[in-house]
C-alpha cells in the first residue's frame, strides 16, 4: 500500500495549528484526527467541504477542523441593524 500526504488545520481568531502528515492508503478523516490528537466538535471538512469523520482521504487532501460560531450570524446582524438605527 501507498503513502497519502494530507494536512490538518485548526484555526482560531490569531492563531493557526498546522500538521504534515504521511498516512496509509485507505486513511480517513477520523484517522488524520486520530493522529494530530484533535477532535473535532463542530464537525470538519476538505477544503471548505463538509465531510464525515469516516471519509477516506485522498493524497494531497487538507483537513479541516471547525470551530462553533461565537453568536448566531442572524442575531449579531440584526443587533448591528439595531445599534446603527440609534
Amino acid at each position: 500500500m501507498g503513502k497519502l500526504r494530507v494536512e490538518v488545520i485548526a484555526a482560531w481568531p490569531g492563531r493557526v495549528e498546522r500538521f504534515r502528515l504521511e498516512l496509509e492508503e485507505g486513511a480517513t478523516v477520523r484517522t488524520a484526527l486520530a493522529a494530530v490528537q484533535r477532535f473535532a466538535t463542530s464537525g470538519v471538512g476538505i477544503y471548505g467541504r463538509r465531510v464525515t469523520l469516516d471519509t477516506r482521504l485522498a493524497d494531497g487532501d487538507r483537513v479541516e477542523i471547525y470551530r462553533a460560531l461565537g453568536a448566531d450570524p442572524k442575531e449579531a446582524r440584526r443587533r448591528r441593524a439595531q445599534a446603527r438605527r440609534r
